[in-house]
């Protein structure tokens, strides 16, 4: 074992570079974990983007067993996996065994989980340590990450603004270096605004492709998923085959593997659609669309063809059919908390909002709104016959200021929910496609954005293969790091 690093030096490497460390023996364990908590310890206060920490001398015991693991040739190779003894934290929406669960919600405080969900389960088969959880909105509702439990997540770019969300807390902990590499997951773009907003990468993978569980229903509800976030695109991909794989207690899970993930993309060859702000349908702040732009110009420089796209169906009746969808999905979700009446007022709302509008929606109406989306998935399939792969901004604010609950109004047009602000991010959902969020610079205020790359039906080793080609064509704006404020 060569000297111990400086552990700026550890906390620096990605996880792909950590794990080959950690296997060389260059790296112990215990000097990884006691790099990452002692950085948390001194940056996190200041954030807020890991909760529920547990006690630092359990994790060096385990981080010990690790080391005395591979020591001993334990398996024949020692190792569990690639994520063998690199500290990971599971965003608070997802069950982790012995750790509190509590949805951001006053409600779950001191709930502990009995088990592991599946994600959590396979990302501890492949070896990592789970330290504690990542913050989120209650119930993970909003793309801004407070609650009244551990309070709000602060930008890391500039901690007097908003994270995004849900998975606020691990983008900031991915940018401020708490965490290797991090989980998430992703309904109203949950992997892919915060990961703008930290100028990180966030993955929605393909509707089925990370089997979610447990889950109340396995037919219906998948318009969510969980999925991986990244300081690389590689370390992005390799979480992905980790989180992925058919499972039986998952019947609409994706059995088909990724093959090609680490393959070159021919770009010269690829057709990138900018649907951009949808004909002025999308209201956007000023910037981020040349701030995309920038981006599709580094493709460009690639050898990627980009061209105008038109999304094929009226945004309006996309977004109609988005709210029956969500808002009965979200209700199904949250009505175990509204059994009791008296729970009501220690809700959230817009979790009452959402709850409330679902009330008397009948199966005609969700029916309706069924062949609606079926009707845009095949707008999108025929978008596909003229491109690649299709272009949004990843959001259509810049991070707002943290004492918000959500911004009211951009440029002249006034929102008309909670959740408006966010429609950008709905089209891959809806549609099921696999998308990525993307760096694409600042702002003169120093406010990353992104750009999201949305790929065809399963193609979530072709999105990742052009991220990683782009990844290498932008190392001046990933080379821009938090101003910290510890």
């Amino acid at each position: 074992m060569n000297a111990p690093a400086h552990d700026d030096d550890i906390t620096t490497l990605d996880a792909t570079a950590l794990s080959d460390a950690i296997h060389a023996r260059r790296l112990s364990c215990r000097e990884v974990m006691r790099a990452y908590l002692a950085r948390i310890h001194r940056l996190n206060p200041a954030y807020n983007a890991i909760v529920s920490l547990r006690p630092h001398d359990d994790l060096l015991a385990e981080a010990d067993a690790c080391d005395a693991e591979l020591a001993r040739g334990k398996a024949g190779s020692g190792s569990r996996g690639w994520l063998h003894g690199v500290p990971q934290a599971i965003k608070d929406l997802a069950p982790a065994a012995g750790l509190p669960t509590t949805l951001g919600s006053p409600l779950m405080q001191g709930t502990i989980a009995k088990e592991d969900g599946l994600m959590t389960a396979r990302m501890k088969a492949a070896g990592c340590i789970v330290v504690g959880k990542t913050n989120v909105p209650e119930f993970g509702l909003g793309s801004h990450t407070f609650n009244e439990v551990f309070g709000a997540t602060r930008n890391a770019y500039d901690p007097g603004k908003s994270a995004g969300g849900s998975s606020g807390g691990a983008s900031v902990a991915l940018a401020l270096r708490l965490l290797p590499v991090a989980d998430g997951s992703d309904f109203m773009g949950s992997l892919r605004n915060p990961a703008a907003w930290a100028n990180g990468f966030g993955f929605r993978p393909s509707q089925g492709r990370v089997p979610l569980w447990p889950a109340l229903d396995v037919w219906i509800n998948q318009l969510v998923t969980e999925g991986p976030m990244g300081r690389s695109v590689r370390d992005v991909a390799r979480l992905l085959q980790t989180q992925a794989g058919w499972s039986a207690d998952t019947p609409l899970s994706i059995a088909a593997s990724m093959d090609g993930i680490e393959d070159e993309l021919d770009l010269r060859s690829q057709r990138i659609g900018w649907l951009a702000d949808l004909d002025g349908y999308l209201p956007m702040e000023a910037g981020i669309l040349d701030a995309c732009a920038q981006g599709l110009q580094r493709l460009e420089g690639l050898g990627c063809a980009v061209e105008p796209a038109k999304l094929g169906m009226a945004p309006a009746r996309v977004w109609d059919a988005w709210l029956v969808w969500r808002r009965v999905l979200v209700a199904s979700r949250i009505a175990p908390f509204f059994l009791k009446e008296t729970n009501r007022a220690h809700i959230k709302p817009e979790a009452v909002w959402e709850f409330d509008q679902a009330q008397g929606c009948t199966a005609n109406q969700f029916l309706a709104a069924s062949v609606a989306r079926t009707q845009f998935h095949q707008s999108m399939l025929r978008l596909f016959e003229q491109h690649d792969f299709l272009a949004l901004p990843s959001a259509q604010v810049w991070p707002f200021d943290i004492g918000e609950r959500w911004p009211q109004q951009i440029a002249d047009r006034t929102m008309d929910t909670y959740h408006r602000w966010m429609e950008v991010v709905i089209y891959a959902t809806f549609a099921g496609l696999p998308c990525i969020s993307v760096p694409v610079g600042f702002n003169e205020a120093g406010l990353p954005m992104g750009l999201q790359l949305i790929g065809k039906p399963q193609d979530d080793a072709g999105v990742l293969r052009l991220a990683a080609a782009y990844e290498q064509a932008i190392g001046d704006w990933l080379a821009v790091k938090p101003q910290l404020q510890a």
